[in-house]
């Protein structure tokens, strides 16, 4: 049988994962994105870019369906299961989801989304109706998790401690200035710093949950809170 020093390696790797009991948020969500992301990969191709249609969160969706559109369009991963994009929700958010638990970073995911998808839709808008942009503008396939994604991110960043906040936040502010540069999608490069910030403007709030322990999911597998036993 495996010693106490391999059971606490062990207990610690297995809290970098989501679990039903633990991260039910994260777990639940993570299933659903895995079944999209299957679909999109294998279902019908037609179907799919209809659905994928159906669900883009661009002006003319937002002003006719806008709860429709920003709940769907968060239920597909662009790049598909094995993206970046995939690998970091299930970390991210199951850090998130055990320090502060489930309902706030339900919370800090969408709010990072809906906010982030309007900052940048509504000047398309706007652009079109003032006749700077073409009508083309309007419609546009838009949809994923990144914001979301980046938002907690920006949140994780506020409970880790300083000597690890700082470097993510640098690491992700290079990145995200490259991607300024570079414009490859301009909507998708101010959203992300936007998102990002909307994670960060979260700290107060969920600074004082993480104290409080985080809520029943940070505890549920019978692991210590944020702060141990």
């Amino acid at each position: 049988p495996a010693g106490p020093g391999a059971r606490d390696v062990w207990r610690r790797a297995a809290r970098l994962v989501p679990t039903p009991a633990g991260t039910p948020f994260t777990f639940g969500y993570t299933l659903l994105l895995l079944l999209t992301s299957l679909y999109m990969e294998f279902g019908d191709p037609d179907t799919v870019r209809t659905l994928l249609e159906g669900s883009s969160t661009d002006v003319q969706h937002l002003t006719r369906t806008p709860v429709l559109v920003l709940v769907a369009s968060a239920l597909w991963i662009a790049g598909g299961i094995s993206s970046p994009w995939a690998v970091g929700f299930v970390f991210i958010l199951t850090a998130l989801e055990r320090r502060v638990g489930g309902l706030r970073t339900a919370g800090v995911f969408l709010l990072g989304h809906v906010v982030a998808t309007l900052v940048t839709e509504v000047p398309v808008g706007v652009s079109v109706a003032a006749g700077q942009l073409p009508d083309s503008s309007l419609h546009r396939l838009d949809y994923g998790i990144s914001f979301g994604l980046m938002a907690s991110v920006g949140a994780l960043a506020g409970l880790l401690p300083p000597l690890l906040r700082w470097p993510v936040l640098g690491v992700m502010a290079v990145l995200l200035t490259q991607d300024l540069l570079d414009m490859a999608d301009p909507l998708a490069s101010w959203g992300h710093p936007t998102a990002l910030l909307v994670g960060v403007v979260c700290w107060p709030v969920l600074r004082r949950a993480a104290r409080s322990g985080g809520g029943p999911s940070a505890v549920a597998d019978g692991q210590p809170g944020p702060h141990g036993p």
